[in-house]
């Protein structure tokens, strides 16, 4: 059996060959500051409609209690750099702009099962002796905080991880273990008086550098946000449809992106700037079919039409106009309400 060390340079050198663009270690108390931060963050309502953060906020504050018999954590990195301008979208007016992320394949089950054959090999060489977890976003793990104590980069202003070897461009999951190995340095914020992230938001949702408001986050307001978009943001929101990079496609970090090791994150045509007047007539069982294995199903098609026709109602296009009149009277209250405010806009 290998030493720690020898363990753990065999560990990151398997993580590199499954696809992962780093692999740091770290404790799971290693977080001190996640639940006075989380505690702030939700005081001050910054979490919007994500009850779930409040109701779950003892274990996000606190990895150590999600699996208390854990002892290491190995957090992990995957690139899904664009090899285009995301902001490119933004100029064309009768096309929607989706988040890069979520251009193809949900990278939930792509990295879960990247995660999953390296935490097999781990048992294997370690022994059937040793336990482990994988996580990639859906539990209650605090990943950005994880991360930057592991050393794989450090939280930006916008919050998000930055990297000096692969900028902001990366999922992010993490094994959990109950062996003993040896931990990384933590990675110092090296954003210094930069702030291209805090000026690039369409919304002002940064009451400050790193603290992000959700309820006027794009991201937020396009995929978590039920019901009518508040009116004081919808012509901020521009032609997003669903997620936004601004902030990440700022970052001046990106110099040393990384290319996505994994074709499954390159954009399919159809939504790398969709236009907005064959999105918007879809119906559910269309829906469900165009994004088949694609995050933007989560969302469902009455909140995915909504944001369509915030876009349609910012184009500015007359002959998009009547589009959004044929959904004056959908089902569904923010579909109609948002088609009455876009025809309105456009008449």
């Amino acid at each position: 059996m290998k030493s720690g060390s020898d363990l753990k340079d065999a560990l990151v050198a398997q993580a590199l060959s499954e696809g992962f663009v780093s692999a740091k270690i770290c404790r799971p108390w290693d977080v001190p500051q996640v639940p006075a931060r989380l505690q702030g963050y939700v005081e001050a309502g910054y979490h919007g409609q994500m009850g779930w953060m409040e109701e779950r906020m003892h274990w996000r504050g606190n990895p150590a209690a999600l699996w208390p018999e854990a002892r290491s954590v190995i957090m992990l990195a995957e690139s899904y750099s664009p090899d285009e301008d995301p902001m490119a979208v933004l100029g064309m007016a009768d096309r929607g702009a989706v988040s890069v992320y979520a251009r193809n394949k949900d990278y939930h089950d792509l990295v879960k099962k990247r995660l999953k054959r390296l935490a097999r090999w781990l048992i294997a060489e370690a022994g059937d002796a040793t336990r482990v977890k994988v996580f990639v976003d859906t539990a209650p793990v605090p990943e950005k905080a994880l991360g930057q104590a592991a050393g794989l980069g450090w939280q930006g202003k916008h919050s998000n991880l930055v990297s000096r070897d692969w900028g902001n461009w990366a999922f992010l999951g993490s094994v959990f273990t109950t062996l003993e190995l040896p931990a990384d340095d933590p990675e110092p914020d090296r954003c210094g008086s930069c702030r291209s992230c805090l000026d690039s938001c369409p919304t002002d949702a940064f009451p400050a550098p790193y603290q992000v408001d959700a309820r006027r986050c794009i991201s937020y307001l396009t995929i978590e946000h039920k019901g009518p978009v508040a009116e004081e943001l919808r012509a901020k929101l521009g032609n997003h449809i669903y997620g936004c990079d601004d902030c990440l496609a700022a970052c001046p970090w990106n110099k040393f992106a990384v290319a996505a090791s994994d074709m499954r994150y390159a954009a399919r045509a159809e939504l790398n700037a969709p236009k907005l007047a064959d999105l918007v007539h879809l119906d559910d069982a269309e829906f469900r079919t165009m994004f088949s294995g694609s995050p933007i199903k989560r969302i469902g098609r009455d909140r995915f039409v909504r944001n369509v026709l915030y876009a349609i109602g910012n184009s500015g296009d007359a002959a998009l106009h009547p589009h959004a009149q044929t959904l004056v009277a959908d089902p569904d209250p923010a579909v109609a309400d948002a088609a009455v405010w876009a025809s309105a806009r456009l008449g």
